[in-house]
């Protein structure tokens, strides 16, 4: 297809050739008739030969049509065509062989790079002046003709092969302009896919995870409820307004983010802090916390790290039945290392992303291929260890 379109802008680009090259066999014509008709005129001759000059002109007004299926019949009757004009006009022959026949040259130039082509009109062009020149002429006229004909054969060609470098200049440019258009529409389309990504991963680190903590906490009060336990009821209810409140401020936060990139600094080290404390408060498991950073994060990292920190210890919550929790954050050798560890029961760790609706471990590994880090998910019986390695960027001590 790409081809075809090329091949249609190359022929659109080489009409603009026709109307020159009518001027000058008009020009030929013109020259040709007047010499006639100054030395010897031929009425019956001089009709003839507008007749097939006309139909010489013709096929070249249409040869983009016929060369497309009949290349090599069209160059071999414009040869016979221009040979018939020549011999009908034995007076003014001489415009005839040096006006038309390099034009025919650089047309099978134009239209066929194939060597073997351009040789054989090249040869058959040479032949037809030679044996007209010879038949209408003796060979003192020939030694002139032979000069005049070998330079505008030069100079015809020059044209010839300047402007259909021009035209495959402008269709290389076009080419360039529409694989531009298309790269420009491929970056939108990819933009637009990562934009919906960060949207689901927005979303599902906030609604998703702050209801989900809301049906922990109101299943726990409903557990409480139901064994009397009036006061603790109240405690997790106030802890999950608490909640509440905060996943709406978060939601929000969302929605602005997707306003508005740019937002206020993140104080890396509180926010954690504040994460393992709300997780604490609402399922009472001990998580015992050892952070060892001396490197101001990049905010990206900040945040997504943040985010891949509430992702492990919902997923704890929800499924590992774990009595505690370890979190290590540190830097060692200019990378960001974290892990969180739990004794909980464990999972498979092969099933991430292919259960429908648990898509946690998978926006998880989302965010640490965004940052260029690496993950390690270990596995069994004994507990979960979730191990993430990301470089940071250097700056002022915490």
């Amino acid at each position: 297809m790409k081809e075809k379109k090329d091949g249609l802008i190359f022929i659109n680009e080489l009409f603009a050739s026709r109307l020159p090259v009518l001027i000058w066999v008009s020009v030929v014509y013109v020259s040709t008739i007047l010499v006639q008709f100054l030395q010897n005129p031929l009425l019956l001759s001089s009709l003839v030969f507008t007749v097939l000059f006309t139909v010489h002109v013709l096929l070249h007004w249409n040869s983009y049509q016929i060369t497309s299926k009949q290349s090599w019949f069209y160059f071999i009757l414009q040869g016979v065509l221009i040979y018939l004009c020549a011999i009908l006009m034995p007076n003014g022959y001489q415009a005839v062989l040096i006006g038309l026949l390099p034009v025919l040259i650089a047309q099978c130039l134009g239209f066929s790079y194939q060597m073997k082509k351009v040789v054989f009109v090249a040869l058959m062009s040479i032949v037809i002046f030679f044996d007209a020149a010879l038949t209408l002429g003796d060979t003192d006229e020939l030694i002139l003709l032979l000069p005049i004909f070998t330079l505008m054969l030069i100079i015809v060609l020059a044209y010839a092969l300047l402007f259909y470098q021009q035209v495959n200049e402008r269709l290389r440019i076009q080419n360039y302009w529409r694989d531009l258009q298309e790269a420009h529409q491929k970056v939108e389309e990819l933009t637009l896919s990562n934009e919906r990504q960060r949207m689901a991963r927005d979303l599902h680190d906030t609604l998703a995870q702050g209801v989900a903590g809301l049906i922990m906490q109101l299943e726990a009060a409903d557990a409480h409820m139901a064994q009397g336990h009036t006061e603790r009821t109240q405690e997790i209810i106030k802890l999950s307004m608490k909640q509440a409140r905060r996943t709406l401020a978060e939601a929000r936060l969302a929605i602005d983010n997707l306003r508005v990139k740019s937002a206020s600094e993140i104080d890396f080290r509180e926010a954690v802090e504040n994460e393992v404390q709300h997780f604490t408060d609402a399922t009472g498991i001990v998580v015992s916390t050892h952070f060892k950073l001396n490197k101001r994060l990049s905010r990206k990292l900040m945040e997504h790290s943040l985010h891949m920190v509430k992702e492990c210890l919902t997923n704890i919550a929800r499924h590992a039945q774990a009595e505690k929790v370890w979190l290590t954050l540190s830097d060692q050798n200019s990378q960001l290392f974290m892990e969180i560890k739990d004794n909980g029961v464990g999972f498979n760790p092969n099933a991430i992303g292919k259960e429908a609706g648990h898509y946690g471990l998978l926006g998880l590994q989302e965010r640490v291929r965004l940052i260029g880090g690496k993950i390690k998910v270990h596995s069994n019986s004994a507990g979960t260890r979730i191990t993430i390695e990301a470089s940071f960027v250097e700056g002022d001590s915490i």
